[in-house]
């Protein structure tokens, strides 16, 4: 049997393969310059990064967690898609049988033009705003303001010559947000807006998730790409032994695939690189995405 990273061995597999998912994380947006906020160096001032994405942290101080997910939005705005999202959107253009479910919420996927058809955001969408109270059902999708409203300015400012923001100076007084400056609902007029991402505690979109098992279910899976994350939130985590029920052989693309602590979820006959997603997605796609084009673009041939 192959070696786990020989790349002309997938490409067997991969020209073979018809039913095709992905997993997606933050690994996958990291070449963008957009931080992971997890595990070694996760934290935003002196904040587990973790602990501001709950209900609970938001209630406690809507104005903080507010402030941290301005910054995150003004970060993505900037970011530009990666080949790694690029290289996946081809993907999917090409082969109307692969499904990409991203953890990601910057809205990088979109904008390299991956079909939303074959594109599920699992943990929703920096750039949709929801309301805060649970009885509402308001919700505003693709607001890109920046800042999004005035008390926020100061997560989005660029520092000129690559100075550090003083927002992210944990010794740097930050003025207290109250919850008077940040926008309330227009429908109820009770609850404050709020990312509409999915919070720690919080269940994803059930329909999403009736969607996502009907596709699975449809038909057996050939192949299971796991790209730029650990695998150890659930219930995203669980579509891997999910997939390898349906069939699936799994591939791995994490700079940390091929390390010893790593190597032991690689079962017989699937794969794993310990690469860069941006860097390696392109070349272990290129039997069905071909090269990209000068503008870095696959185009169909």
């Amino acid at each position: 049997m192959a070696a786990h990273n020989d790349v002309e061995a997938f490409h067997q597999a991969l020209r073979s393969s018809r039913r095709i998912l992905a997993l997606c994380g933050a690994g996958l947006s990291a070449s963008s310059g957009l931080p992971t906020f997890r595990g070694a160096g996760g934290y935003w001032r002196n904040y587990d990064a973790t602990s501001l994405a709950t209900v609970r942290a938001f209630r406690t101080d809507p104005g903080m967690v507010w402030l941290f997910y301005a910054y995150r939005r003004h970060l993505a705005l900037k970011a530009e898609p990666n080949p790694g999202h690029r290289a996946l959107a081809a993907l999917a253009r090409r082969n109307l049988d692969f499904m990409c479910l991203t953890q990601n919420v910057d809205n990088l996927s979109p904008r390299a033009q991956h079909p939303s058809s074959q594109l599920k955001c699992l943990h929703g969408s920096l750039y949709d705003i929801k309301c805060s109270n649970e009885s509402c059902d308001w919700i505003q999708r693709g607001n890109f303001d920046d800042p999004f409203c005035a008390a926020l300015a100061p997560a989005s400012v660029d520092m000129p010559n690559g100075e550090p923001l003083p927002l992210l100076d944990p010794y740097h007084r930050v003025k207290h947000i109250t919850e008077d400056e940040l926008p309330k609902c227009p429908k109820c007029h009770r609850g404050l807006q709020r990312p509409g991402v999915v919070w720690f505690g919080e269940d994803l979109d059930s329909a999403m998730m009736m969607d996502i098992s009907a596709w699975m279910n449809a038909e057996p899976l050939d192949l299971m790409f796991v790209i730029g994350t650990s695998a150890q939130v659930y219930p995203a985590a669980g579509y891997i032994d999910k997939a390898r029920k349906r069939g699936a052989r799994i591939v791995t693309i994490n700079p940390e695939a091929e390390d010893e602590a790593e190597m032991f979820k690689v079962n017989p006959g699937d794969f794993a690189f310990g690469k860069d997603a941006a860097e390696y997605l392109p070349l272990l796609l290129e039997p069905i995405i071909g090269k990209p084009n000068a503008d870095g673009e696959f185009e169909m041939s």
